[in-house]
């Protein structure tokens, strides 16, 4: 070990999590808005506050009118159970899995729901055939596989006169890719992942088919007022109007517009993406040039720009816990080990918080961990 030479410069923010994910640069506390604290979520100052975060969202992901924005409990997993939960089960149901977080759908849809759905799989760093999609059923997929560095090319797969509904968990894909909304009939995401926020919240969105659904279909089972969305039969307006169904922490709303007026700074979606695609290309030129270090995804149409999916050569989950622990201890790189129930490797975030140096900054500490490890 006394012969590796360690690299003498450190990425200087070696935030590389895929979610809680990095900050956006030159945050702190100290930058965020503390008028609403301490105040009601349901007084004016509350109120305009969601409302604006809602139309920040809005107006960096470019969102039709034809689209409501909510803000909801439980984070990502939050929102698309409270779609699952209130829209399934008026028609069939297709669900795709390629990664843990898709599985988890399917779990849901089959153990909890008891809906017999039909579930389309690929392994670990492929993605399924979508041409065997029955669109006449309503269709959950993951946008973006963060467990798994898979991601759908773009929405062309999906047919515009579709009978079922379009649920996508975009999680770590909103603000990193162009997403066609009139495909999309339900999207969730949390702002934990490229806009750097906290966790706790979910953001659910829903196209006039959602709402059409919500309105004319009651589904068989109970539901939790967390989740529910009709109130008399009509959806529940106030929901996308900042009124939340239970108490939010305006704190995270604070941190979460911190967040999109810096992506506005940046040019707004365009600026986000070319942060991610940046970020993405420099550890695509450190993944091309050590022959120990591979893409779990191999089809660079469907790898994803964001949370990036390495397979270390003879590594297995152990010695990734020991690589991974180097780097920590350096505090040259955190929380870069693969997701647990995916194969043994490295899981790089990209998203546009990151900063390309850092990436660049990354690669001579990745050598020094494999060879340390290895020695």
């Amino acid at each position: 070990m006394t012969d590796i030479v360690i690299p003498a410069r450190k990425p200087a923010r070696p935030f590389f999590s895929s979610g809680p994910c990095a900050k956006p640069p030159g945050y702190t506390p100290a930058s965020l808005a503390t008028q609403s604290l301490g105040r009601s979520h349901r007084a004016k100052i509350g109120k305009t506050r969601l409302q604006y975060c809602i139309d920040l969202m809005r107006e960096v992901l470019q969102l039709p009118d034809t689209h409501r924005i909510g803000i909801v409990p439980g984070s990502d997993t939050g929102a698309f159970e409270m779609a699952m939960w209130t829209m399934l089960g008026a028609r069939g149901v297709t669900t795709l899995a390629w990664e843990s977080f898709g599985e988890g759908w399917v779990t849901d849809a089959a153990k909890q729901l008891k809906l017999n759905p039909t579930v389309i799989r690929a392994d670990y760093g492929q993605l399924p055939d979508l041409a065997q999609v029955n669109f006449a059923d309503d269709v959950l997929f993951t946008w973006n596989g963060t467990t798994s560095g898979v991601r759908v090319p773009n929405a062309d797969w999906i047919p515009a006169d579709r009978e079922g509904l379009i649920f996508a968990d975009a999680t770590s894909a909103v603000f990193a890719y162009d997403i066609d909304w009139s495909k999309i009939d339900v999207a969730t995401f949390s702002w934990q992942k490229v806009l750097g926020g906290e966790g706790g919240h979910g953001v659910l969105i829903l196209g006039p088919r959602a709402v059409e659904r919500l309105e004319t279909y009651t589904p068989a089972w109970p539901l939790p007022k967390v989740f529910r969305l009709v109130s008399k039969g009509k959806l529940a307006e106030g929901v996308f109007k900042g009124e939340t169904i239970n108490t939010p922490s305006m704190l995270a709303v604070e941190d979460a517009i911190f967040a999109l007026e810096w992506a506005k700074g940046l040019g707004g979606l365009k600026g986000l993406q070319a942060r991610s695609d940046a970020n993405a290309a420099a550890l695509d030129t450190i993944v091309a040039d050590r022959d120990w270090l591979s893409h779990l995804a191999t089809d660079e149409a469907t790898r994803s720009k964001t949370s990036v999916c390495l397979s270390v050569d003879g590594a297995d989950a152990d010695f990734i816990k020991v690589f991974a622990g180097l780097l920590e201890k350096q505090d040259a790189a955190y929380d870069v080990a693969g997701y647990r129930d995916a194969p043994a490797g490295l899981r790089i975030w990209c998203g546009a918080t990151v900063e390309t140096q850092d990436i660049v900054d990354l690669g001579p500490w990745l050598d020094w961990a494999y060879a340390t490890a290895k020695s």
